[in-house]
């Protein structure tokens, strides 16, 4: 799995307000259009995201699954965006205390054409999209969102 790592300077607590509101999604999740819906249990296990990938006019509706949580500390995704296919996503939050906290990102292809795709090319454009994703995601915790 391509892993990207970055520290925060919000608390964990913040950072997971904004994880746990999976209408926010959209805003920090690069590749993620819009929010279509989202399962009231979210982010319990089983909790689906209703998402569209891509730019208009070539929007592709499809959804992103949560197949494991530890409320706080990590969450684990399982993403669709067919026809590019499917990714598992993990995402974990480290308490540094001080106001700080390191965020985690994991993620690799798990079906579909972008697991024909090499690993060696594969991993510097996951890896690249996910510091995007990761500075979004910090910038929507100092802000508040998901208060």
């Amino acid at each position: 799995m391509s892993t990207v790592t970055q520290l925060f300077t919000s608390p964990a607590a913040d950072v997971w307000e904004v994880i746990e509101d999976g209408w926010l999604y959209s805003g920090w999740v690069v590749g993620a259009s819009r929010i279509r819906a989202v399962d009231q249990q979210w982010p319990h296990v089983g909790a689906k995201l209703h998402h569209s990938v891509g730019s208009w006019p070539f929007l592709i509706d499809d959804s992103t699954s949560v197949t494991a949580v530890d409320p706080g500390r990590r969450l684990e995704l399982h993403a669709r965006g067919w026809p590019m296919g499917e990714a598992k996503i993990v995402i974990s939050i480290e308490e540094l205390g001080g106001g700080q906290c390191r965020v985690s990102i994991s993620e690799d292809a798990v079906r579909g054409p972008g697991k024909m795709v090499p690993k060696a090319l594969r991993d510097p454009v996951i890896g690249v999209r996910n510091r995007e994703t990761l500075k979004r995601l910090e910038l929507m915790a100092a802000g508040g969102a998901g208060k």
